[in-house]
């Protein structure tokens, strides 16, 4: 799903602060980036961050890059789940 996001040339969230809607969407967005673990880090470091542009296919890769780090969370809550006997 990450890579979708990339070569949809989503962008990728900076914190950024302002009003308090602008702070909420830029923080979560990056924290949802950034819980893409590797991926994020080496799209920044080999320079993907693509500067937010308007289109829908842009607008779709944005959310994919987020959902991708949402779902690496899930499943993280998931298996701690596992490990301590809450899930079956």
């Amino acid at each position: 799903m990450y890579l979708l996001g990339l070569m949809m040339r989503g962008a990728l969230f900076s914190p950024q602060t302002g009003d308090l809607l602008t702070t909420v969407i830029y923080t979560g967005g990056f924290i949802g980036n950034v819980l893409s673990g590797i991926f994020y880090f080496l799209s920044i470091w080999l320079g993907y961050a693509q500067p937010d542009v308007a289109g829908h296919v842009h607008d779709y890769g944005t959310k994919f890059l987020v959902a991708a780090g949402l779902l690496n969370l899930l499943g993280m809550v998931d298996a701690f789940e596992i490990a301590t006997g809450r899930k079956d």
